[in-house]
């Protein structure tokens, strides 16, 4: 972090209702080379086709000429080009390609609002914020969960969160802390620029765009005033109990002690989120009696298993350590698990006869993929399951290129043992 940036976050930090009249003059040169060095090279082009190694060629010459135009109020954003990728249950994700300028110019700008807005979220975000991850997620819902006297979690989802932001009390909400006029006038063009869908511009008054850079950050930014703020200064001290919270960009779980709090912030909590323009997944929001008290509801006579909970891909189940102590084991969510069976499945298809050495290669970086973030303590089994069924798979499509002749798993076994794949392990640390 550069020294300005540096001085900015002390200055955030020390008081958070100061408001910053001019910042905008630090997206120098400097800062736009960087922004666009920190850019992947291999990342989809934007309308205007132009790609990270055209760009390079010149990219001394050109990000001078866009510093000039930002500066000189000529700066104009290009339309997003809109793709689609599957999600579960056949449906499709929207997303929205800017052009490599606009990736550059958003990629610093959110580097300077991150110096001033990560003084001012809170520890239960952890979503798209530097040094914050996934996995620190979980661990934290580990510690609450097994720490602190928990007995209900809120599991909530929101409809189309990205596209449901309402953009005029977004800018609000900015100018409470950023009051460079310049700085408004990037971010409205960013959220406002339209998209370019089967070749028709579609613009709408909500939405701020996934795919984005900059789109992370201002959902952040909603969600941290919708949701982080109120709950920690205006929820919490009017509650019977303890109730804390863990939140992933859009993805959060509320924890109770008491159910009456549970039940009284669920019927506030949709009116909170109808101001601003979201709603509650009515299926997949759901209240849950989880903790120590459910596990030993279960354990006595006639009790049923305590209900489950998803969370970041992961199932999260109540039981017991082997030394008998309450804690919390994860699986891999079925979804997930389904999901990321079928690319196997794919990629086996379309490269079934290629040598047996480059499906090896292919498989077993898909598998260190799947252990890298899938591995966790207490989900082994998971990745066990996983494992074999990335076997059978394999073993299914060398059988058809066999030509009517059976691939009996003692000859598939010794094609394993030429060729293996990486055996299931745990990529993650137990949490402290």
């Amino acid at each position: 972090m550069s020294t300005e940036l540096e001085r900015i976050s002390e200055l955030a930090r020390e008081n958070r209702q100061l408001q910053f009249l001019s910042i905008a003059h630090l997206l120098t040169p400097a800062a736009l080379m960087e922004a666009f060095k920190s850019l992947r090279k291999d990342a989809s082009a934007g309308v205007d086709g132009v790609t990270y190694g055209e760009y390079e060629k010149e990219a001394d010459r050109k990000i001078q000429e866009l510093c000039e135009r930002v500066r000189n109020k000529r700066y104009r954003a290009q339309p997003l080009r809109r793709i689609y990728i599957p999600k579960e249950g056949g449906k499709q994700r929207p997303i929205s390609i800017p052009s490599l300028e606009d990736k550059i110019l958003q990629k610093a700008t959110v580097t300077m609002l991150n110096a001033i807005y990560e003084q001012d979220f809170y520890p239960c975000s952890f979503g798209f914020r530097p040094g914050k991850s996934q996995h620190q997620a979980l661990d934290e819902v580990g510690r609450i969960v097994c720490r602190r006297p928990i007995r209900w979690a809120l599991e909530a989802d929101i409809s189309g969160y990205f596209d449901s932001i309402v953009k005029g009390q977004l800018m609000e909400m900015i100018e409470g802390r950023i009051k460079d006029g310049s700085i408004h006038r990037l971010i409205g063009k960013w959220i406002s620029v339209g998209i370019i869908d089967n070749g028709q511009l579609l613009t709408s008054e909500t939405g701020v765009g996934q795919g984005q850079i900059v789109s992370p950050l201002l959902a952040n930014i909603y969600l941290h005033y919708v949701l982080d703020e109120w709950f920690e200064k205006v929820v919490k001290s009017r509650l019977r109990g303890e109730a804390h919270e863990v939140r992933f960009a859009d993805d959060f779980i509320l924890f109770f002690q008491y159910k009456e709090d549970a039940e009284r912030v669920l019927e506030v909590l949709r009116k909170r989120f109808a101001k601003f323009g979201l709603t509650l997944h009515p299926e997949k929001t759901r209240l849950i009696e989880f903790g120590k008290q459910a596990l030993e509801k279960s354990e006595r006579p006639g009790g049923i298993p305590p209900e489950t909970f998803d969370f970041l891909g992961f199932t999260h189940i109540a039981t017991r350590s082997r030394q008998g102590y309450f804690t919390i084991h994860v699986r891999t969510m079925h979804k997930r698990k389904t999901r990321s069976l079928r690319a196997v499945t794919e990629w086996c298809k379309e490269h079934m006869h290629d040598p047996l050495d480059k499906q090896q290669s292919g498989l077993n970086k898909k598998l260190r993929g799947h252990y890298q973030y899938y591995g966790r303590p207490t989900n082994f089994i998971s990745l066990r399951k996983f494992y074999r069924a990335v076997c059978c798979i394999w073993k299914k499509h060398l059988t058809r290129r066999t030509r009517g002749k059976i691939l009996t798993w003692e000859k598939f076994n010794h094609i394993l043992a030429r060729y293996p794949l990486e055996m299931p392990r745990i990529t993650q640390a137990w949490a402290r």
